[in-house]
């Protein structure tokens, strides 16, 4: 089944989301799922049609996609892809190989990243082929173009980013922060397009950067029942939370406000 977003359907095992500027590309796409055996029957194609202006961008109209999709599984994929390759069964076994090695996954991809060298990729272009494993490899970031969510992981995009690049990161960092990892999977499938790194790019990566320095930084937190100094650092994450350092911090709090009453009379 094919279907615009507020459009209701019964549960299904793969609910399959796309962002749509090109109907006809579109189209070929899913065509392509069909084949590979995402019949009625076990998938739901849910789309925005972007083709007339945007509607959504990719964090905003992925968020509504994934809200209203009924599948066990949620697919994020761009329309420029085709399972020309591999296919459902496929999949399917690749979920069960992650199942019986990691039960706290909740993202799949087929390319991503893990630090400053590391990339993994199982992907057509149009001129190549890149198998770059090893496979299932865990993974800290996950390509685009095709990402596979489990829907009990309850995983969304950020509401205070916008655009439609590095998603994929965003929403790795969510699953890492919940105890969930990302793999990516030995899933081959053709993407016509090899990406676009412009400005809006940069743009969404210093936005990115900006939003999770100021999420991580280091903080007190004060709860009804007790104070906590949480830091990437372990050192200081020991230190903070001695109980000397948090009395010193809270005798410096309130000097500082005496100070700042006293210097407004």
């Amino acid at each position: 089944m094919i279907r615009e977003i507020d459009e209701f359907v019964d549960a299904v095992q793969f609910s399959i989301c796309t962002l749509v500027t090109d109907q006809n590309e579109y189209r070929t796409m899913v065509d392509s799922f069909r084949k590979a055996g995402f019949n009625d029957e076990t998938s739901e194609f849910i789309f925005i049609d972007n083709s007339k202006g945007n509607k959504y961008d990719a964090y905003a109209g992925l968020n509504k996609m994934i809200s209203v999709s009924s599948g066990k599984y949620i697919v994020l994929c761009h329309q420029d892809i085709e399972l020309n390759y591999d296919n459902k069964e496929k999949l399917i076994s690749r979920i069960a190989e992650i199942d019986s090695i990691d039960k706290s996954w909740a993202i799949l991809s087929n390319a991503g990243g893990l630090h400053l060298k590391k990339r993994v990729e199982r992907m057509y272009y149009p001129h190549k082929e890149m198998n770059m494993g090893p496979f299932p490899f865990k993974v800290k970031s996950v390509d685009e173009n095709f990402i596979l969510l489990k829907k009990e992981a309850n995983l969304g995009l950020s509401h205070d980013l916008s655009g439609f690049h590095l998603y994929g990161t965003d929403l790795c960092i969510h699953a890492y922060t919940a105890g969930y990892s990302a793999w990516v999977i030995d899933f081959a499938l053709l993407h016509k397009s090899t990406g676009n790194i412009n400005e809006s790019f940069y743009t969404n990566k210093r936005e990115l950067i900006a939003k999770y320095t100021k999420a991580f930084q280091s903080r007190y937190i004060r709860s009804t029942c007790t104070t906590l100094y949480i830091s990437g650092n372990w050192l200081y994450t020991l230190t903070m939370n001695s109980r000397f350092f948090i009395f010193i911090n809270k005798a410096v709090r309130k000097l500082r406000r005496a100070f700042n009453s006293s210097y407004y009379y």
